[in-house]
This record gives structure tokens, sequence and C-alpha cells, in this order.
């Protein structure tokens, strides 16, 4: 006798961003949310043709490749350098488009990959900020040493980031693969929690 089976033929998929449902610190000292919707996308100067990129970026978009630890906006459009040769790309509200553009864009001077969904990108900002992210962060974030524009791939507590500062607040954004997320948020409020925390609770 046939075994009757039941089938799903009416469902929708609906896009989480990477920090859905955690848990973000929010208060005077240190704020933390997501920056949504952004087109992501790795570039990576073909061999030799470094400075053609350059020139075609400049023209394109009105912004210079950093050539080192170094995040230039232009626009709703950043590009972070992540080594040599090779940039993160953030397009304000761009989603998976952005990379297929910026691929027709730059043509053959760089092998451009989407990572939309690939990471999720955190703004944090407030006067305890960098005393947050010294608790794991190897990076010398004092004002003298870390200015706006700068940029690090490095590590929080055990997870891989790509941060770079936005403004003198000090605000920075972070970015972290989708699949580490999760343990970034935990790390980030448990290293927040002192300024944080409502008085007698």
């Amino acid at each position: 006798m046939p075994r009757e089976c039941a089938c799903v033929t009416d469902f929708a998929l609906s896009e989480r961003p990477a920090f859905f449902g955690a848990v973000l610190p929010t208060s005077a000292a240190l704020a933390a949310s997501e920056r949504t919707g952004l087109g992501i996308a790795t570039v990576t100067a073909r061999r030799g043709r470094a400075g053609e990129l350059a020139e075609t970026v400049r023209a394109a978009f009105g912004v210079s490749l950093p050539s080192g630890p170094k995040a230039v906006r232009s626009g709703g459009l950043t590009f972070v350098g992540t080594g040599p040769g090779t940039w993160l790309a953030f397009q304000d509200g761009g989603g998976w488009r952005f990379a297929r553009d910026l691929a027709e864009r730059l043509g053959p001077l760089a092998s451009v990959c989407d990572q939309s969904s690939g990471y999720g990108v955190l703004r944090v900002a407030g006067p305890k900020t960098r005393a947050t992210l010294a608790k794991g962060v190897p990076v010398d974030l004092h004002p003298a040493a870390f200015r706006p524009g700068d940029a690090a791939v490095t590590l929080a507590s055990h997870v891989g980031i790509v941060l770079w500062q936005v403004d003198e607040e000090p605000t920075y954004d972070i970015a972290v693969f989708r699949s580490l997320a999760g343990s970034f948020a935990d790390w980030l409020a448990a290293s927040a929690a002192e300024f944080t925390a409502v008085p007698g609770h």
C-alpha cells in the first residue's frame, strides 16, 4: 500500500539579517545597530592591473582606492582595504545586484565576488565604545593611533572581524562573517555590560 505524505506546496522565504534575534547593547554609553540592505563584495585586482583598477574606480565612483588598511567613502559607496590589492566594498541599499553591477563596471581589471549574504555589519557608537572593544580587539584604538578612515582586519576575542572608524564620536562599522554573528553579538553584549547595565539590576 503506497505511503501517504504531506507535501508543502505553499511557502515563502523571508530574508533575515545576520544579527536577527541577537540582543545588542543600546544605551547612551554604547549603542549597536545592524546595517541592513547593504550590497557587499570582495574586489581583488588582477595581476598587473592594480593601477588601471584604481583609475577606473576613481573615474567611475569618484573615490581613490586605499592602498592600505583604510576606508574611503563616496556617497553610499565604501571601499575598505583588507590586504594587498584587495578590498571589501559596501553599497548602501545595494543588495546582491551591487556585486553584479560592480563586476560589469570593473570588467577584466578585478575579480568581484558577492558577499551580501556572507557578512553582517554592525554600527557601534558611543563614549564607551573604545573601552568595550579594547576587551577583545588587539588594536590600539586610542584617537592618537586610530582615526576616522582607519581600518583593521583583526579579531574580537576569537571572532574574525573587519573594523573601520567612521567618525570622531567614535563610531565604528564592524563586518563579521554571518556564521559568527551570534558569537560576536554575545561577546559585544558581555563586554559592554558594565556600561549598559541598569543600576540596581
